[in-house]
């Protein structure tokens, strides 16, 4: 018998990554993680992936207000090892704590560009023209 393999998500993965994200959001909120980068800064985490074999948790975070984002990732990936710690709690029902690896997430950045292609000038006015035509 064959195996399916698929590149989307289980929806294992999905739920144990939103749960890893509300975790995430509760330890940085509560300020635990005592670095002078983190606590200066509002962090926005937009997503978290799991591996399959859920024992890798890339979390994908915005810093807000902070124009040189490597700064705060890279003192996120510092620590990730204390809060990887700090999840227990709230992640008791796994039998293995996740790795937390921190990305920084470029998707506001793509969903930008997009709308500023659709503002300019060529493609309004090719839409325009569409609906001169109906």
């Amino acid at each position: 018998m064959t195996r399916v393999t698929s590149s989307a998500p289980s929806q294992r993965m999905l739920r144990i990554g939103e749960q890893v994200r509300a975790a995430l959001t509760q330890v940085l909120q509560r300020g635990e993680v005592r670095d002078e980068i983190i606590e200066a800064t509002v962090i926005s985490i937009s997503e978290v992936r799991m591996s399959p074999d859920l024992k890798i948790a890339t979390a994908y975070v915005t810093p807000l207000g902070v124009s040189d984002h490597s700064i705060v990732i890279e003192a996120l990936n510092r620590h990730a090892r204390f809060i990887r710690g700090r999840l227990g709690p709230q992640l008791r029902q796994m039998k293995y704590m996740p790795e937390v690896r921190f990305r920084d997430d470029t998707s506001f950045d793509n969903y930008k560009k997009i709308d500023e292609l659709l503002r300019s000038p060529e493609v309004s006015r090719d839409l325009d023209g569409d609906n001169d035509e109906q």
